[in-house]
């Protein structure tokens, strides 16, 4: 299945450069985007080109563990504008994740519940504060044949319901390092 979602805050008070602090600053997302984004880490960093770590954790009947690579880069487009894109380049589900026992699973072991995923943020400092929308296109695997009733609600929420978080968590991040 594809799933296509946007959505847009408004954050009043900040300049373009605070929300940029708070996206590239992978190495926090942890505290961020918790309890969401696990574990987080900058792998690699030329300029405005990252290469990032992080773990998604997301418990909704069931709880899945994700370890991802994303490579992420961002372009000025004008003094007020900027926008990132983030593609998965590796995504693997953990299984007995905080055990001994925890090993990523192989391709074939994988329930696919997240096969890929494209990110795009886009950013315009205007009107007293800056508007910011994300944009996530993600592939899962399909609903079985007959049970769409079932767990088609479940499925399709997840995306929704996580982009939502991922939102409010900027710009409740962004406020907070506007007060420091």
């Amino acid at each position: 299945m594809i799933h296509d979602w946007e959505g847009m805050v408004f954050i009043p008070g900040v300049k373009l450069d605070q929300v940029l602090g708070v996206l590239q600053d992978y190495n926090k997302h942890s505290q961020y985007y918790a309890p969401d984004v696990e574990r987080a880490k900058i792998e690699s960093r030329e300029g405005d080109h990252f290469r990032v770590y992080m773990r998604f954790r997301r418990k909704k009947i069931v709880t899945v563990v994700l370890n991802t690579e994303q490579d992420v880069t961002y372009f000025r487009d004008s003094a007020i504008r900027e926008h990132s894109r983030s593609s998965a380049v590796r995504i693997r589900e953990v299984a007995n994740p905080g055990t001994k026992e925890e090993k990523e699973k192989s391709p074939e072991e994988e329930n696919g519940f997240l096969w890929q995923m494209e990110t795009w943020w886009r950013m315009e400092e205007r009107d007293g504060g800056v508007y910011v929308q994300n944009e996530a296109v993600t592939l899962t695997r399909d609903i079985p044949a007959g049970l769409g009733w079932l767990i088609g609600p479940f499925v399709t929420s997840i995306p929704k319901e996580t982009l939502e978080f991922t939102m409010n968590a900027t710009r409740e991040a962004v406020r907070a390092q506007g007060l420091r």
